[in-house]
């Protein structure tokens, strides 16, 4: 029956990639669904889009952990998710449309009069370096969900659920990879609000939890998981909460506020996904919060934090449930691994060898391309999934996709910013903070570390650890585009006309 759930899944991607297809008539539709779609479908597409296995089983096995303090998440992402729709989508979607932009480099390089096209190449590569690691570390959840839910082989699961979303991707492109997701994110939406009610049932109620919580430790039901407040739970939760950075222009994210059909749908836009959001994510924690309360000791479900959310639905639920929650672990990672392809494979196309290349290629044969190299791009991605596999298998599944979300927000999101709100940005600053976000994630990541020990100040890496590298990556990026803007005079001369562009 689990077999059966997951079968009926899978066609219906496939169905939507086929029928996605049909609508398929230039470059515009592969990349930007013909700017022309919904609000619901972008909403949950974007919410979908912004979470991933991290969610399904990042968060749940982060609730497990920590219990309570796990909900600093949760408010991180609603004020990124409401910054990012209530203050920059509507600006964002009227520039765009002024622009007649597909990609967000289409944007920049409009934006910031940029004819060198040095932003388009520097996007591009972070975007083929970062996505294969973002993509590749849900590969690796795929094939643990296969295992926990089914009995799989880890790799066996990992090729079949990457080989799905391949097949749909590659046919229907941006219009099947939303479509896809109205389906997937209606899923998890419905499975991580039911699940936590079934799991407090079956401990006795709310009560009950509570009391099961307590005398496992008392810290799960405190903000700060016991451990007081001090300096090192500040920056602990200041890192739980910037995550919600990302949502301030990654642009798998804000490609789907070009893909609008009018700025009139921005409004109910906001409230379906910040209702998304505080349902979605709040109930992720909430089914780690229950299974802690219900198996305190992590041997017994499996030895893994991250394994709480198959555990419990196969305790808990009848078989046929329970292969439905294999489909929405998987919604949650395709989700995710589909847009991502696609941005990537726009990176390449449009951004490189259309618009720098080949300008009068036509729209067919840059379809044609599309397909080729997102099929490309899914190879090399799945390639690093399995290596992540066999050299990192252990590794919790939050962090670890972290790092690739990191690494596109810090090369992205300080520029977008700034192209919205601050018309002093300039093509060189917007370069330099894309270069300087991009190098931070990995340098935050491994070399300070190894820096502070050498220089005797390694007191300060669990500081740095706790607040993780998407804070201080950020704000490199934000400090170099202000200084080498404010320094770059030519540029800001290039900038005449701006302001109607800003007030119009």
């Amino acid at each position: 029956m689990k077999l059966l759930a997951f079968l009926l899944y899978a066609a219906v991607l496939l169905v939507i990639g086929y029928l996605a297809s049909k609508k398929m008539h230039d470059i515009r539709d592969y990349f930007a669904g013909g700017k022309r779609l919904g609000f619901i479908n972008v909403a949950f597409s974007a919410r979908a889009t912004g979470e991933s296995a991290w969610l399904l089983l990042g968060l749940t096995g982060m609730g497990y952990a920590v219990g309570v303090k796990a909900f600093w998440v949760v408010l991180g992402e609603m004020l990124g998710v409401g910054i990012a729709w209530i203050f920059m989508a509507r600006r964002f979607k009227r520039l765009t449309d002024k622009y007649d932009s597909i990609t967000v480099p289409d944007y920049l390089e409009s934006r910031l009069r940029d004819d060198s096209h040095w932003i388009r190449l520097i996007a591009a590569v972070s975007l083929l370096v970062f996505v294969p690691i973002y993509v590749g570390t849900q590969v690796h959840a795929a094939g643990g969900a296969f295992h926990a839910f089914l009995g799989w082989n880890h790799y066996v699961g990992a090729a079949v659920g990457f080989g799905i979303v391949m097949l749909y991707i590659t046919e229907g492109g941006f219009t099947a990879v939303v479509w896809s997701d109205v389906f997937q994110g209606a899923l998890m939406l419905i499975g991580l609000v039911a699940l936590p009610i079934v799991a407090a049932l079956e401990a006795g109620g709310v009560t009950h939890v509570v009391e099961n919580l307590r005398a496992a430790d008392p810290g799960l039901l405190t903000l700060h998981n016991g451990d007081g407040w001090n300096t090192l739970t500040v920056f602990s939760i200041v890192g739980l909460m910037m995550i919600g950075i990302g949502f301030l222009g990654s642009p798998q994210v804000f490609v789907r506020f070009i893909s609008l059909k009018s700025e009139k749908d921005i409004l109910p836009g906001t409230i379906t996904a910040l209702l998304w959001t505080l349902l979605a994510d709040g109930g992720a924690v909430l089914v780690g919060i229950t299974g802690r309360a219900l198996f305190p000791d992590v041997a017994d479900i499996g030895g893994h934090q991250d394994k709480i959310l198959p555990f419990l639905s196969g305790t808990l639920l009848p078989a046929f449930f329970s292969g439905v929650y294999i489909a929405m672990v998987l919604s949650a990672i395709m989700s995710t691994i589909d847009s991502l392809l696609v941005l990537a494979a726009s990176a390449a196309v449009r951004d490189y060898w259309q618009k720098i290349r080949h300008p009068d290629m036509p729209d067919d044969a840059l379809i044609s391309l599309s397909r080729r190299l997102t099929l490309a791009l899914s190879l090399v991605a799945f390639g690093v999934g399995i290596g992540i596999m066999l050299y990192n298998k252990e590794q919790g599944v939050f962090w670890t996709i972290i790092f690739g979300w990191s690494g596109i927000a810090a090369t992205f999101c300080p520029v977008i910013i700034l192209s919205l709100f601050w018309r002093g940005l300039t093509s060189l600053g917007a370069k330099s903070a894309m270069v300087a976000g991009f190098l931070s994630v990995p340098l935050f990541k491994f070399a300070v570390p190894r820096l502070l020990e050498a220089m005797g100040w390694g007191d300060l890496n669990p500081y740095l650890s706790a607040l993780d590298v998407l804070p201080p990556s950020f704000a490199v990026g934000f400090v170099v585009a202000v200084l080498v803007s404010l320094s770059d005079r030519t540029g800001r001369r290039r900038l005449a006309g701006i302001e109607e562009e800003f007030n119009g």
